[in-house]
């Protein structure tokens, strides 16, 4: 009995899955109904707070992309991101001492694969920092609009 009761629940769970997916979808579509017709919906402007957030966010992570594309967990101090090989630590901190050593060209590399990598239906927070080189991160401003 306990097995059949297993099977029943693997394959409910199944079913709640794909109809949990139908209900979003159904949901969407009675939004986009009740929306006023004739009229093209424009998505609302970002507030400039909105942007700064989300601007800050993918400059940490750009900050950590850069830091483990150029290695510098090699050197680092903290002993946790040189046994997991990728920055752990304050990764602001680690990319400022660690460009004085890596040389331009490895830096314009480094941010064109990223570039390349990037999605181009990207957000334009994110865009704008994914734009950035390493340096700019550092001047006045921090590379916002």
């Amino acid at each position: 009995m306990k097995r059949h009761v297993k099977r029943l629940f693997a394959r409910d769970a199944d079913q709640v899955l794909t109809r949990s997916d139908l209900t979003v979808a159904l949901a969407t579509l009675e939004a986009r109904i009740k929306a006023k017709p004739g009229k093209p919906r424009l998505k609302p402007k970002q507030s400039p707070v909105e942007f700064a957030a989300r601007f800050a966010i993918e400059k940490a992570l750009q900050q950590r992309r850069y830091c483990n594309a150029f290695a510098l967990w090699r050197t680092c101090r903290n002993k946790n991101c040189r046994r997991q090989r990728v920055c752990v630590g304050d990764a602001h901190v680690c990319l400022q001492h660690g460009l004085v050593t890596v040389p331009p060209e490895v830096q314009t590399r480094v941010r064109r694969d990223i570039l390349e990598a990037t999605p181009k239906n990207i957000g334009a927070p994110e865009r704008a920092a994914r734009q950035c080189m390493p340096l700019d991160f550092y001047k006045q401003g921090g590379g916002t609009r």
